[in-house]
């Protein structure tokens, strides 16, 4: 499902005369339907960046990066807008929506933009939010008002609500008390027995212990260790 081939990335420093800083050399991995796998690495490793290459959010200098048949690196915009509603699914750490939209219907987006009925997306998002075990109370407000922690679990409700076949989780259980935990890693597990292919940042060793079947250590695509 997701297939990255030779992928290289480097950054160019137009504000310090066009500096050339490459971060990352003919990195390799593939994510088969149902597994999930954990990158690794130190802080600065290139995580992050290959987690935003995969998404089309970092354009690559070389290399394929396929996601169910689409070379996300050679990618027009609309085929990546379309991948991202249909295809793959991104839990980020932060919560990024429009102010005054109620969180019932920032979680039942994702499922209205494929199509789904509204009465049908909203009872999904209701379930997604009390499994995350945000107060109902809460439901019809904007999740912008919420504290960290809340918001988090919306978005986690929101990435959920929909079973995208591929999905990109930035450490879905940072800050979470061991309930919300507990549901998170749990809707991983649901997530790879219906098939998806996964690939996460987890700091949190015990969870990539419990949900991952597998460990990349992006250190091995630094430029200077592939030189």
């Amino acid at each position: 499902m997701i297939e990255i081939e030779n992928v290289c990335k480097e950054f160019v420093l137009h504000n310090q005369g066009a500096a050339v800083i490459p971060v990352m050399k003919d990195a390799s991995l593939s994510v088969a339907p149902g597994e999930c796998v954990a990158l690794i690495g130190a802080s600065g490793a290139g995580k992050s960046t290959l987690m935003r290459m995969i998404y089309g959010n970092y354009l690559v200098n070389s290399g394929t990066i396929r996601i169910g048949g689409v070379d996300v690196a050679k990618a027009e915009p609309r085929q990546i807008l379309t991948l991202r509603r249909e295809v793959l699914g991104y839990v980020s750490q932060f919560l990024r929506v429009v102010p005054r939209v109620p969180t019932v219907d920032v979680v039942a987006e994702p499922l209205l933009s494929v199509g789904v009925t509204e009465d049908v997306a909203r009872a999904r998002a209701r379930e997604m939010l009390e499994r995350l075990n945000i107060p109902q109370r809460l439901w019809s407000l904007s999740p912008t008002t919420f504290s960290g922690g809340e918001q988090q679990r919306v978005n986690i409700a929101r990435g959920f609500a929909h079973g995208f076949p591929a999905l990109l989780l930035d450490e879905p259980t940072a800050s979470l008390d061991a309930r919300n935990r507990d549901v998170v890693l749990t809707l991983i597990e649901e997530a790879k027995a219906r098939g998806a292919a996964i690939v996460g940042i987890f700091h949190d060793e015990a969870a990539r212990e419990r949900v991952c079947d597998r460990q990349i250590d992006v250190t091995g695509f630094s430029p200077q260790v592939a030189a």
